[in-house]
């Protein structure tokens, strides 16, 4: 199967997420400053939130970029990462009106710990279906910053029950670790 209608579907549900988000941040009542200080909370869970799906978009498209064609359970593994990204919206509007309460801060670490394992899922699918010598393979390899953020993320779960500064505090620092640029599919492509 080609895989361009897949990539077409999966932009469109990512964009649907950032707008479901992005309409859930209301104008404050007033016109000053002040009044946007009750909305802190929402506005980072937000940032922080479009950052995550940010970084899904370009790194599914990379993944994209090195495949030939996809299967019938590559379109439901990739299925399988849109369902758990299309739950951050309500995790986000959640954790960010409860002013980062525990349960909505684990909740949320749990989405983006299942969102990493389907991700995972899926890349292994894509590879499994053009071989282990494949520039896909290669450039993948054994995923350690995939493997690192899933067990930094089931490590916020529980700590957001001890201080969810510190669950957030992983969340930003999957962040940084996903921002910095990762050229491994882009070698692979432009090897002959």
């Amino acid at each position: 199967m080609h895989k361009g209608r897949m990539a077409a579907f999966s932009d469109a549900v990512l964009a649907i997420v950032i707008t479901i988000m992005v309409l859930e941040l209301k104008p404050p009542h007033g016109a000053d400053l002040d009044t946007l200080r009750g909305q802190v909370p929402t506005i980072l869970s937000y940032v922080l939130s479009f950052v995550f799906v940010a970084i899904y978009w370009n790194n599914h498209h990379h993944l994209l970029q090195a495949a030939r064609h996809v299967s019938g359970p590559v379109l439901w593994a990739n299925m399988h990462l849109l369902f758990w990204l299309s739950l951050t919206p309500f995790v986000t509007a959640w954790m960010g009106e409860t002013h980062f309460a525990p349960v909505p801060v684990a909740l949320y670490g749990a989405v983006l710990l299942m969102a990493g394992v389907a991700y995972y899922i899926l890349s292994r699918m894509l590879i499994a279906l053009h071989g282990a010598d494949s520039a896909l393979a290669r450039a993948i390899g054994g995923d350690a910053k995939g493997i690192a953020s899933v067990a930094l993320y089931a490590l916020a779960i529980g700590l957001a029950f001890v201080d969810w500064r510190w669950s957030c505090a992983i969340y930003v620092l999957v962040v940084v670790i996903w921002l910095a640029p990762d050229r491994r599919i882009e070698r692979q492509l432009r090897e002959p």
